[in-house]
């Protein structure tokens, strides 16, 4: 039984993603619902089977048997259904035909690359399209989705049913665009994939599994389209090449209690050697083309920042690195990083300048880098900024990080005033 337990939940991550891309595609959007029953009921089968006669000897197998029964039931019967009561309603658009449901691999990869693109579609929202991309490609349950959206279930249900409403209404069929398409449409489909590294990689969250998860899953879907000869461009390998080095710093980058651990403070031996090694490989890649994009840069910067020495030279590269993303996308965050950048390579003095031109009065990791840049200048201008980033400060973890800020200056300045 306990091995039944662990086995079953460890096997709807892994294969409900596989038969759901499938299915599917078999029924279209319109019916998406019913391809979610099947497999749902497919485990639930196996829950309740397993638990009676125990594991079958191919677990794998033994689901995409049941799964491709119960589709062909469903399929039959709606033939039937259509045959006999509303034949003169039929639509050819929407008619289901009896098939031999194909689960071999090959056509598990195709059926997720072509749901990948459909659901990387603008005409939904991007949270809807992380959404769904959860659900169908990497098989978290609603729950798990909720946890990393930071919400609740029924918030997840009504984003992901009114995301199937629009794919429905906007007819959007699950298939590979034309090749003169797949340029254009690549690039939603990467900007989802990115988002879904983000929501894992930067995200707050305590659930430090869900987060690295995530994390996991964009890289798994990334390396999907490495895979494909259609899908397989410099900037696909530019993306998992910075998602790969950002990912081998993962567990250095928070302690025991979820907090996050500064870069400079992190213990270089917890990176992980192998992605260092899988990222500068797909960096390599990436190069074979002629055009430079915010992937190929954000990928440049986080080769730098695996190297663990601290030299003058790095912060160089990594400071011109921020300058040119900077002009192709400005964003607060990538402008916070670059002032460090400038501290790192040029000095506290004209880091602090070009930080105070920023003026992101909102956010609190603009006041808790300028707490940074002026402990060794004003302890009481930087417990200033820190106290002023503890007010801002949202989440629990960022708050513990700045409250420890405070209380190590408040340390260094009673030290100083008894010597």
């Amino acid at each position: 039984m306990e091995n039944q337990q662990l086995l079953i939940p460890h096997l709807f991550r892994t294969e409900y993603r596989k038969i759901i891309s499938v299915l599917c595609k078999l029924f279209g959007f319109e019916h998406i619902e019913i391809a979610e029953d099947i497999v749902s009921d497919t485990f639930l089968s196996a829950s309740e089977t397993w638990g009676l006669k125990g594991i079958p000897q191919n677990p794998t197998a033994w689901l995409y048997s049941v799964a491709k029964n119960k589709a062909l039931n469903n399929l039959h019967r709606k033939k039937v259904y259509d045959d006999k009561v509303t034949s003169e309603l039929k639509s050819s658009s929407s008619e289901f035909t009896l098939t031999e449901i194909d689960l071999s691999n090959r056509n598990i990869i195709d059926s997720q690359l072509q749901m990948m693109f459909a659901i990387c579609n603008p005409v939904i929202p991007p949270e809807a399209q992380i959404g769904l991309s959860l659900r169908i490609l990497c098989g978290f349950g609603i729950n798990e989705i909720a946890d990393a959206f930071l919400t609740n279930k029924e918030t997840i249900n009504k984003r992901l049913f009114r995301a199937k409403e629009k794919l429905r209404e906007e007819k959007i069929k699950i298939e590979m665009p034309r090749h003169s398409e797949i340029s254009l449409r690549l690039e939603t489909v990467l900007s989802t994939l990115y988002l879904l590294f983000s929501e894992g990689y930067y995200s707050t969250h305590q659930n430090s599994v869900i987060r690295k998860d995530l994390c996991l899953e964009a890289i798994r879907l990334t390396y999907l389209l490495i895979e494909n000869v259609a899908t397989d461009k410099p900037v696909v390998n530019a993306l998992l090449s910075l998602m790969c080095f950002h990912a081998s710093r993962f567990d250095a980058r928070t302690n025991e209690l979820g907090e996050i651990i500064l870069y400079n403070e992190q213990n270089t031996d917890l990176w992980n050697k192998e992605l260092i090694t899988k990222g500068a490989y797909f960096l390599n890649q990436s190069a074979k083309g002629n055009i430079l994009t915010r992937y190929h840069l954000e990928a440049a910067i986080g080769y730098w920042h695996t190297h663990k020495d601290d030299t003058a030279e790095k912060w160089e590269n990594i400071l011109q690195l921020y300058n040119q993303l900077l002009q192709i996308e400005y964003s607060q965050i990538a402008a916070l990083n670059r002032t460090y950048a400038l501290y790192k390579a040029n000095g506290v003095e004209v880091a602090i300048m070009e930080a105070l031109k920023l003026n992101l009065n909102t956010n609190h990791f603009y006041y808790t880098l300028l707490g940074e840049l002026h402990i060794n200048i004003d302890c009481h201008i930087a417990n200033q900024y820190f106290e002023r980033a503890l007010l801002l400060a949202k989440s629990e973890t960022d708050k513990n990080v700045i409250k420890k800020k405070i209380s190590a200056l408040n340390v260094t300045t009673k030290i100083k005033k008894e010597v």
